[in-house]
């Protein structure tokens, strides 16, 4: 208890600085939305801390350096940025990314590269009761492109390439490897994209919906080394509320198919680590408030749980899920394109738990 509550107070007091700093550029601006724009919030640059904070990876710190630009008058704002964080276990997490509409937003494009060596220290990996020490190296790239084919419909491609490399810290450790069946692999895919988006706002929507559709075909044609398949389906609704208030959803669904175990579907709620909890399928359900506090400040309470099944595993057995809870608390950092800088604290069973300082809502 005491580290989650020395990390947490590091966590504020890293929030507190760079706001305090932010809230002090009061130069004024022009006047949007009867909100007045300082110069700071006009500026097309963002610059921000990270931070996150678990018992898996360590506490974590970094920035995200990004430029925003509007391509048109009827386009949704785009972002391109690069991220870097490092923990004091060791592990390096760094990328860039680019997020673009543009031609009246009938065009869609998301792509990015990631390059990762994380080392993490299980107490109980996979449920085994064994505890596992190891080294994971990834490097990936990903894109998406969405072609909006009518009203708030759209239809398009993805495609992911991908380096896994995973090495245990001791000879224990690579035999408990190989008994899980998690080796090192090259895994590259192709798939569809449809989605229906009725969100006012991609990045703090405060009505509206959205529903996504998805799959990933791993095939050796393309320069993976086995075939598998997943499946994603995921539906998000935003109910507004009282004074500015929003009441989000979120459902979740992963399905597998024949994958590798690094690949296999991950229980995705704050408070936990992506990729110790794994099964052939998992499904989860969220739900979050968020209180408009002032101009510039939300605060969030939010509450999920997930289940892993299939293998013979089912929900109806308590083992197999996985809730968590927890606050937070926002800064709206651009006021006109809706990005804020969240600072968050989730706990989970088992002990799990997660302090984070990034940009944007959980979803």
């Amino acid at each position: 208890m005491r580290s989650v509550l020395s990390s947490l107070l590091w966590c504020l007091a890293l929030a507190t600085a760079s706001l305090s700093a932010l809230a002090q550029r009061t130069e004024v601006g022009v006047q949007t939305d009867n909100t007045t724009l300082t110069a700071q919030e006009r500026s097309p640059w963002l610059l921000a801390p990270i931070l996150s904070s678990n018992p898996k990876l360590g506490t974590s710190a970094g920035a995200l350096a990004g430029y925003m630009h509007y391509f048109d008058e009827k386009s949704r704002p785009s972002i391109f940025a690069v991220s870097a964080q490092y923990s004091d276990t060791g592990s390096l997490i760094g990328g860039a990314f680019g997020k673009a509409s543009f031609h009246e937003d009938y065009h869609r494009l998301t792509g990015g590269v990631v390059y990762g060596n994380v080392k993490n220290d299980y107490d109980d990996y996979l449920g085994t009761g064994i505890p596992l020490r190891n080294d994971a190296e990834m490097k990936a790239v990903f894109a998406r492109y969405l072609y909006r084919a009518k009203g708030n419909g759209f239809v398009g491609v993805q495609g992911v390439y991908q380096n896994f490399g995973i090495a245990g810290d001791t000879a224990f450790d690579d035999q408990i490897l190989d008994i899980v069946g998690l080796k090192p692999f090259k895994s590259a895919a192709l798939g569809l994209v449809l989605q229906a988006d009725s969100r006012d706002s991609e990045n703090m929507p405060s009505h509206g919906w959205l529903l996504n559709l998805n799959n990933l075909a791993f095939r050796e044609a393309l320069g993976s080394e086995s075939d598998y398949d997943v499946y994603r389906l995921e539906f998000r609704h935003y109910f507004p509320h009282g004074n500015r208030n929003v009441f989000a959803t979120r459902i979740n669904n992963q399905l597998t198919n024949d994958a590798p175990a690094a690949a296999r579907a991950s229980v995705q709620l704050r408070g936990y680590k992506v990729g110790q909890y794994t099964s052939k399928s998992m499904s989860s359900i969220e739900g979050e408030e968020r209180f408009r506090l002032g101009e510039k400040w939300t605060a969030t309470l939010f509450a999920g749980v997930a289940c892993l099944y299939g293998e013979g595993n089912n929900c109806s057995d308590s083992a197999n899920l996985y809730g968590a809870g927890g606050a937070g608390v926002q800064y709206i950092l651009k006021p006109k394109e809706g990005i804020v800088m969240n600072l968050e604290y989730a706990a989970g069973k088992d002990g799990n738990y997660g302090i984070y300082l990034k940009m944007g809502y959980a979803y």
